[in-house]
């Protein structure tokens, strides 16, 4: 009964509000409509009146541009009821009196009814809710689009933000991203369109649109306007940066970049040629170490493949070297004066050089500078500095030169050469600056031969009318005055010994002295030995030491047989020759006295033999030497052989192994006097050692005495336990048969223990 007044109810409702009573006409309850906006999407809530528990509400819509109602939800209280069409409206509930509608749609665009039944006064009344639902739906995501997105600079193009919904009126806003910027707002552009005419290269970039209306605002994403440009003319930059006239220069040796930029999009693809020949593809030509043959033109050509447009742009590249190594610095003595010379050939450019002094700087020029200076004005130590500049030295070459007097005065010495043929004059007077110049003159001051610097020389043939004259080296320098000089005599050479005479023991060192007491030129000193040869040092015992105008002759382990005899000392040179004689003797030791031999005895084994001596007579000696031979059976014996050498003069015995115990020896010993040895000894063969048996006799006696008493003691003592195993006597039975008279007679048993004593 319920069930049926729910439905009856909204129909008699339905019915009354179609007829137009009680309540007013449908155009007078729109304009009486409340506006409630919702977002297509969401939710919205539909209040019925402001009046509490209404015992039935009933709903009811009507789309925009039609009259007719629809029910949409019907609800006592207890239970409700949705229409199944109202689902076009979105998701359809009720709550209390209120109409909910979820995930709102379009289609829940127009006016809805609420028609409640309240008890008041005990009498049934109607009240009415008009509203008006607007649905708003969102912009949709907004979309670049391009008319042309790859347009050719000077073009025209469109750009369209496009939405596919939204609720109107919907607000356009544009923004532009350079490739290397940020985004940037383009001011004043609020419509759907974006008119760039004529486009050029600032355009390029990334364009996005955005759109928003009442209920929402979105950003498109990114599109990108790729505008079709270039190639410029290539700009050339060199680094490091050096410009001239023609071009740019670079120093020798050093890492050159040449780089070359055109603005072009897409960007241009790049060719370096020098002299009109290809050396490389790309942007960026770096030459790692710049050499002279890199001086050339070089062009750059730019090449939009886009386009296929080309352009180019060349430069002059000049490769710079400094001269080689540094300025050279040379003064120059003249009449009175100084010149002061300063070179540094080659280079490109050519170096510029600069003399600068303690009065003030000199001149300047290229390559090659120089400055003269009276030798008055110049004190002594003055420093003159040649600096030289290029463009492609950091830093300045710089050479100096600093004027002095030379030290002291100039030194003159002859020589001999060429078999002593030639004399040869020499003048030396180094240092000073600018070096001395030296001459020679004759006795008549006459000059011989041309001058030269610091060292002057000058040949003479070699005769004997040289000998007493005189010649003289003369110096000059700009700084010394007078002009100083040295002077030197020619003269054959005089020598003198030590001693004439020098006597030494046998195996002594013997020492001959010579001295050049004067000779010009210096002489040549040698020894010539008994046999008028020339003595070698290292030969022979002989050592030469030389000692300034000295020669000694030192001879070691003097031998009469080699070093007795008369030397020579000889000065040669290139005017005569002189010598000199000294004897040497080389004396003998005297003999030492004879050796006995008073005891030769063989040791253990004959492996060795007990040798004592004893000094006949008076004399000197400074050790013993013994000898030994092997006596074979037959007329020979053999070859002496030392057994013993440097034996000590005090010892007067000494034990000598190493014997063969199958061969007979024969010993003898001799007395040496250093090296002189005296008679040897009578010969003897050893003897065997004296033997004694009574002392081995007894010990053996005495030993198998005691081991044969603890055997027997022994023996006795394994009897006493062990009765058993040795015989005894047993008495024989008595028979009937046997006579009483008749008695056993008991055998004697021997027994016999051996004992074996082992010694």
């Amino acid at each position: 009964m319920v069930g049926q007044l729910l439905l009856l109810t909204p129909l008699c409702l339905l019915y009354r509000g179609v007829s137009g009573q009680p309540h007013p006409t449908l155009g007078a309850s729109a304009e009486e409509a409340a506006s409630i906006q919702g977002v297509r999407g969401s939710s919205v809530e539909l209040a019925c009146g402001s009046r509490p528990a209404p015992l039935v509400v009933f709903w009811s819509f009507t789309p925009l541009g039609s009259l007719i109602p629809h029910p949409v939800a019907v609800t006592n209280g207890a239970e409700s009821k949705v229409e199944a069409g109202a689902s076009a409206l979105g998701a359809v509930s009720l709550q209390n009196s209120s109409l909910v509608l979820r995930e709102l749609r379009e289609g829940a665009r127009g006016h809805f009814l609420c028609q409640a039944l309240h008890v008041a006064g005990g009498q049934l009344h109607a009240t009415y809710s008009y509203l008006a639902l607007a649905v708003l739906v969102p912009v949709s995501k907004p979309q670049v689009r391009l008319s042309d997105p790859s347009p050719v600079e000077g073009t025209s193009v469109v750009a369209t933000c496009a939405v596919r919904e939204g609720t109107e009126p919907v607000t356009f806003a544009w923004q532009h991203q350079a490739p290397q910027g940020s985004w940037e707002a383009l001011v004043g552009v609020t419509k759907r369109l974006l008119h760039l005419d004529p486009v050029n290269r600032t355009h390029l970039g990334w364009y996005m649109c955005s759109a928003h209306n009442a209920v929402n605002r979105l950003n498109s994403e990114g599109a990108f306007l790729d505008v079709i440009y270039g190639p410029d003319n290539p700009v050339i930059t060199v680094e490091p940066p050096g410009f001239i006239e023609e071009g740019f220069w670079a120093s020798e040796r050093e890492e050159v970049t040449l780089n070359c930029l055109a603005a072009s999009n897409p960007p241009s693809h790049y060719a370096w040629l020098r002299d009109h020949t290809q050396v490389h593809a790309g942007p960026t030509y770096i030459i790692a170490s710049a050499g002279r043959t890199h001086t050339g033109l070089y062009t750059c050509l730019a090449h939009n493949s886009r386009l296929d447009s080309r352009t180019q742009t060349t430069v002059r590249l000049t490769i710079y070297y400094p001269p080689e190594g540094r300025p050279s610095c040379a003064v120059l003595p003249t009449l009175g004066a100084v010149t002061f010379v300063c070179a540094w050939p080659g280079g490109l450019p050519a170096a510029q050089l600069q003399w600068e002094g303690p009065q003030g700087t000199g001149p300047t020029a290229p390559s090659n500078v120089t400055w003269s200076r009276a030798a008055t004005e110049l004190p002594n130590s003055s420093v003159f500095t040649c600096t030289g500049q290029h463009p492609a030295l950091a830093l300045p070459a710089l050479c100096r030169i600093t004027l002095w007097e030379p030290l002291l005065s100039p030194t003159c010495w002859t020589t001999g050469t060429i078999r002593d043929q030639f004399i040869m004059l020499r003048c030396e007077w180094p240092g000073g600056e600018p070096p001395a110049v030296l001459s020679w003159l004759d006795g008549q001051q006459q000059p011989l031969g041309g001058s030269s610097s610091s060292l002057a020389v000058h040949l003479l043939q070699a005769q004997e009318d040289l000998t007493g004259r005189e010649f003289t080296c003369r110096g000059t320098h700009p700084l010394r005055v007078p002009d100083p000089h040295c002077r030197l005599q020619l003269e054959a050479p005089q020598l003198a010994v030590a001693e004439p005479q020098v006597s030494v023991l046998e195996g002594g060192e013997a020492w001959l002295g010579c001295a050049l007491l004067g000779g010009m030129p210096p002489a040549q000193l040698l020894w010539l030995g008994p046999q008028r040869r020339q003595v070698e040092s290292g030969t022979s015992g002989y050592t030469l030491h030389p000692e300034g105008a000295q020669l000694h002759l030192r001879i070691r382990d003097a031998d009469p047989a080699r070093h007795r005899g008369t030397y020579q000392c000889v000065a040669l040179n290139a005017l005569g020759n002189s010598s000199q004689s000294v004897l040497l003797e080389v004396l003998r030791y005297p003999a030492p006295p004879n050796v006995t031999i008073s005891r030769l005895t063989y040791g253990r084994h004959r492996r060795e033999v007990q040798l004592q001596w004893a000094i006949d007579g008076p004399g000197n000696w400074t050790g013993f030497l013994v000898q030994r031979r092997a006596r074979v059976p037959g007329p020979g014996a053999g070859a002496w052989e030392t057994a013993a050498s440097d034996i000590e003069p005090e010892s007067r015995g000494r034990r000598l192994g190493g014997l063969d115990p199958g061969v007979l020896y024969a010993f003898r010993i001799l007395a040496l006097n250093h090296r002189t040895a005296g008679y040897p000894s009578e010969v003897k063969i050893p003897a065997d050692p004296p033997f004694s048996a009574y002392p081995a006799v007894l010990g053996a006696a005495g030993t198998g005495m005691v081991v044969a008493t603890v055997a027997s003691l022994l023996v006795f003592q394994y009897a006493a336990r062990h009765p058993e195993t040795f015989p005894r006597i047993e008495t024989a039975p008595t028979t009937p048969s046997s006579g009483p008279a008749q008695e056993s007679t008991d055998a004697p048993v021997n027994v016999t223990t051996t004992v074996t004593a082992t010694p």
